[in-house]
């Protein structure tokens, strides 16, 4: 076992991704791990049903040893053991992010003893995560690109609070072979079309047609195709989401419905950020840029140098791969800091 691993979770943005990728990485490189101030950022700090899932999950699937935890924890102490792939299940068992369970385990399996399938139950379209689309038709496609090999299927969508989503994954061991000599995203060529796309599930398709519509009037110049849906989840639910197409990536921007946000509201949220996306003039989409960092790190190499004991002060060491991000979010740095504390395994 590897020297033990000491992180703060109140640091940066303080909320579950310092969790999450604390765990991901101490079960690639064998570090034992101290986690303490969990979530300490937020205004209910600890661990939530989310949280807890993510840390059974890596558990399970590196034989951890793990202190005793519950929801509301804020501290853990996480032992890995080597990795194994097999058929998993993991039932978040509320609207938790599906997507963000899956984040947290996909780096870990791609460096199993062989291969996996994952099957994760909760919400699929839930707000402060990344939905289905932007998982499935953003993200995948980045890791293949470092050479991963993932599939993804969605046989439900889930909303918040009645959840019901389902995802199943399939995940191959990672080639060292058809490792990418060096990554970029750094330009998208040229624009191809897009498309705003509204949903509704047990709710009027009044709704997803006014979001929609204000998507179109306030992104006319983009020529988006409209693409309406009503579907039957397990509980009601919305959002909207706009797809832009690149010669080099599809970009995803969503906005999820709520009880206590308008149609109105939804539009705005996803105008908003296509714009400032596309006026940025940048390949790699802010939300984009810090789920990124964990597998770049692993799979295609690189790490952080520190030359001062503050946080984001020094220079960055990634040799392999580049990335010409929208915006540097708290979110980013702190991804940043996390890994900073594996960089020499993640290096060796």
């Amino acid at each position: 076992m590897k020297d033990k691993i000491t992180i703060d979770g109140s640091r940066g943005e303080g909320g579950g991704q310092v969790l999450r990728t604390a765990l991901s990485l101490a079960a690639v490189t064998g570090h034992e791990l101290e986690l303490v101030k969990i979530r300490a950022g937020r205004e209910k700090p600890g661990l939530k049903r989310q949280h807890l899932t993510c840390v059974k999950a890596v558990a399970e699937i590196c034989g951890a040893k793990v202190s005793d935890i519950e929801v509301g924890s804020t501290s853990l102490a996480f032992e890995p053991g080597p990795i194994k792939g097999g058929d998993y299940r993991f039932d978040i068992g509320t609207a938790g992010s599906v997507t963000l369970v899956a984040q947290t385990v996909i780096p870990v399996l791609l460096k199993a003893d062989g291969p996996s399938t994952v099957t994760i139950t909760g919400g699929t379209h839930v707000p402060f995560a990344p939905v289905w689309e932007f998982f499935a038709e953003t993200y995948l496609p980045e890791l293949r690109r470092m050479g991963a090999r993932v599939e993804a299927e969605l046989d439900s969508c889930g909303f918040y609070p009645a959840a019901g989503g389902v995802v199943r994954l399939r995940i191959w061991p990672y080639d060292e072979a058809k490792r990418a000599e060096r990554y970029e995203l750094t330009g998208l060529g040229a624009y191809r079309g897009g498309v705003v796309k509204g949903v509704v599930s047990h709710l009027p398709r009044s709704i997803a047609e006014a979001e929609v519509g204000a998507v179109c009037v306030q992104l006319r110049d983009l020529g988006l195709r409209r693409d309406i849906q009503e579907i039957d989840a397990f509980g009601p639910g919305n959002y909207c989401c706009v797809k832009l197409d690149y010669e080099r990536a599809t970009v995803v921007f969503s906005g999820v419905g709520t009880y206590d946000k308008s149609r109105k509201a939804v539009a705005n949220e996803v105008a908003h950020e296509v714009r400032e996306f596309v006026k940025s003039g940048k390949a790699c989409e802010k939300h984009l840029a810090d789920q990124l960092l964990v597998p770049l790190n692993i799979l295609v190499g690189g790490g952080y140098k520190w030359e001062t004991d503050g946080l984001w002060e020094d220079e960055v060491w990634h040799p392999n791969w580049n990335i010409d991000v929208q915006k540097e979010t708290l979110h980013y740095k702190t991804n940043q800091d996390v890994i900073a504390q594996f960089s020499e395994s993640l290096r060796n």
